[in-house]
């Protein structure tokens, strides 16, 4: 994998799957950015990082995904210090929490947290960042998602009806999906290609510690994944394409569904009108 002349940028990246793929991105000669929301933490990685392969084109970026200001910030920031973003890989992620929870949570704009900081955060950044990957195309944006989909109720999309932590989690993975479709569609004649994926089953990270206590597969599996569809040269000219892993597969049927599509896309746009 060579990406010398590359800038990636990947959310959620100072701890499990986001950090083990920023540091191939950065041992394979990219520049990367790296998102965290803890910044003592975010710090520590990129000098970690540093200091294991001796190379210095890191840098560091605090957001609460949860507050969309955070993120119209953040965004502002990289396209004032950076001139090329290849790939955008939207990583950040809230799991399904302690299994079983009813406990229904809201970001800070008052929007249920897991569609919140898991999809709306990331439509909001990649809307923003989009002039910059057309600047700097070929580009791709790499959603990642979950083999774990729920249909979207429109009726009742931030849960207030009927809430469970998980249900709303799966809901966030398909929206990410949809967005992916829907963003492909519109921007395949800027040389930009758009994915999302579901990278491996059952990782073993904190998230998936937390909600299911056991793992099936390795972080190594799950980076393996996101850099085929990121990086790869078999993937440079596919979108809008749900893999499982390193296959193309289907996604949750209302991702094919064109109308569910725009609705969700206006949707989007109204709940981030202030911040876009």
């Amino acid at each position: 994998m060579n990406l010398q002349g590359k800038t990636v940028l990947i959310t959620g990246a100072t701890d499990g799957l986001g950090k083990l793929v920023a540091t191939h991105a950065a041992e394979a000669g990219a520049t990367v950015i790296l998102h965290g929301r803890i910044e003592e933490k975010g710090k520590r990685v990129v000098e970690e990082i540093k200091s294991k392969i001796g190379h210095q084109n890191l840098f560091y970026y605090n957001a609460d995904f949860s507050s969309l200001a955070e993120v119209k910030l953040f965004s502002e920031e990289v396209l004032a210090k950076h001139g090329a973003l290849h790939v955008l890989i939207n990583n950040a992620a809230i799991g399904g929490g302690p299994k079983g929870s009813k406990q229904r949570e809201l970001s800070k704009d008052g929007y249920e947290l897991r569609f919140a900081v898991n999809y709306l955060s990331h439509f909001l950044l990649t809307q923003k960042l989009l002039p910059l990957l057309i600047q700097s195309a070929p580009a791709r944006v790499v959603n990642v998602s979950s083999i774990g989909q729920s249909s979207l109720d429109f009726n009742d999309i931030d849960s207030e009806k009927r809430y469970d932590s998980f249900d709303s989690y799966a809901k966030s993975k398909l929206a990410q999906i949809m967005f992916g479709i829907e963003l492909a569609e519109r921007v395949k004649e800027k040389n930009i290609t758009v994915n999302s994926l579901h990278p491996a089953t059952l990782m073993n990270t904190n998230m998936v510690h937390e909600f299911f206590g056991r793992t099936s597969s390795t972080v190594e599996e799950g980076a393996k994944a996101v850099e085929y569809v990121a990086f790869a040269e078999e993937t440079k000219d596919v979108t809008g394409v749900y893999f499982n892993q390193q296959e193309p597969t289907k996604a949750n049927a209302q991702a094919y569904d064109m109308e569910a599509r725009k609705k969700l896309w206006q949707l989007s746009e109204d709940l981030a009108k202030a911040f876009l």
